[in-house]
């Protein structure tokens, strides 16, 4: 049998008709390249169901800047070791409440037992000294009182000697010589006894200024001596105000040095919260500024107190305290969330803060066209933010719609198109 009954013609097609079906076959080719890898160029295509879009509103703008804060003691007092020396005793513990005067560790240290026995020495030593030039100024004091007497009784035996003679010497009676050796004995006492007041004068004068240098000294040595016993009574410490002792972890055997931190006494029932504020509010935050912290469900108010100006890692510390009410069962270290107001709300165009502020810093976004089938990009200017909303100061208008998602996957380009698509 043959199979040339089974074979016919087949036409070869027109030149025409394999044009059309290969500029169709492009087409659809270029359609499925355009939407499954768009080029970087002007455009993108992006799903309606992996964006998220925001009007622009008018409202009032809350300024305030969210922050962490830690719970602190509104007071503490240190505890250093005065003077170094081996722990002897621990009578508190750490934790524990302690009232003022309370003892909290006994210390020793011979060196200073020692420097208190050699002061007690000197001083000693020195009283004695000055004892003794007192001694020595009463009895000078005395040796020129006798010697004034005696040459005051000769002064006046003289005179009274010549006052009875010079008439007999003048005639004749008694001898003239016997008149002028007592003149001469005379004038010579009267010097003497100037000689002797001055003298005595000097002499309790210099007396005097030892005695007096001799009490400064004793006085610098007594004090020197009160400091090295208040040292040595420092080597019991006690609690300076009462609270509650914490960081207290010294050990029986332990040796502290001079100035050792030993601990802190913290007040027990008064707290600050410290707050890390980023550096780019330094310049906006001053004491007074209010704060809010919700704690446990229920609203509290505090108020900013010292400022520190030092930026460690982007960030500065502020300290507030609670006004009015303070939370119940507050521990040191806790984390608290805060916020704080930098002003007074005012009404200004807003946008919702969202992810693409990560990408344009607030520069420019996607605004979407009235059908919601075309997001351009358009620059915009931007002011105040915080964890709601961002102030728009230019660029937009209230009722714009724009894209506040994450721009990563749309490379900048100009225009997205919006087409739908899973979310």
């Amino acid at each position: 049998m043959s199979g040339q009954a089974m074979d016919r013609v087949v036409a070869r097609p027109s030149g025409r008709a394999v044009w059309a079906v290969g500029v169709v076959l492009v087409a659809l080719a270029g359609w499925a390249i355009a939407a499954l890898w768009p080029p970087s160029g002007a455009s993108r295509t992006a799903a309606r169901g992996r964006i998220r879009v925001a009007s622009v509103i008018t409202g009032p703008f809350e300024d305030f800047v969210p922050m962490r804060g830690r719970v602190e003691p509104a007071r503490t007092v240190f505890l250093d070791a005065v003077e170094g020396g081996r722990v002897e005793k621990v009578l508190a513990t750490d934790g524990g409440a302690v009232e003022v005067g309370a003892q909290l560790v006994q210390l020793s240290n011979v060196q200073l037992q020692l420097d208190v026995l050699s002061r007690e020495a000197q001083v000693e030593e020195q009283l004695n000294t000055l004892r003794t030039l007192e001694l020595n100024l009463e009895r000078n004091r005395l040796d020129h009182a006798r010697a004034l007497v005696g040459i005051d009784y000769q002064i006046q035996r003289l005179r009274r000697f010549l006052e009875r003679n010079r008439a007999l010497a003048d005639n004749g009676t008694i001898s003239r010589v016997e008149v002028e050796d007592a003149q001469d004995e005379l004038a010579y006492q009267r010097k003497l006894r100037t000689v002797t007041v001055r003298a005595r004068d000097s002499d309790e004068r210099m007396t005097r200024a030892q005695v007096q240098q001799l009490r400064d000294s004793a006085a610098r040595l007594q004090r020197n001596l009160d400091i090295a016993r208040n040292n040595l009574a420092s080597l019991l410490v006690t609690a300076p105000v009462a609270g509650t002792l914490t960081a207290f972890s010294v050990e029986v055997g332990q040796s502290l040095q001079r100035g050792e931190r030993i601990g802190r006494i913290d007040a027990p029932d008064e707290f600050k919260i410290v707050a890390q504020i980023d550096e780019f509010y330094l310049a906006r935050v001053s004491p007074g500024l209010a704060a809010e912290a919700e704690i446990d469900g229920k609203p509290y108010t505090l108020r900013v107190g010292p400022v520190s100006p030092e930026v460690t890692q982007g960030f500065f510390e502020a300290d507030l305290q609670f006004s009015g009410r303070q939370p119940p069962a507050l521990r040191r270290g806790q984390s608290l969330t805060l916020r704080l107001y930098l002003g007074d709300p005012m009404p200004a165009l807003l946008i919702p803060t969202g992810p693409f502020l990560e990408r344009t810093g607030g520069n420019w976004v996607y605004a979407v066209d009235e059908d919601g089938t075309v997001a351009t990009r358009r620059s915009i200017r931007t002011g105040r933010r915080n964890t709601d909303f961002v102030e728009v100061l230019s660029g937009l208008a209230e009722g714009d719609r724009v894209i506040v998602s994450n721009y990563s996957s749309f490379d900048d380009v100009d225009q997205l198109v919006l087409v739908s698509g899973p979310k």
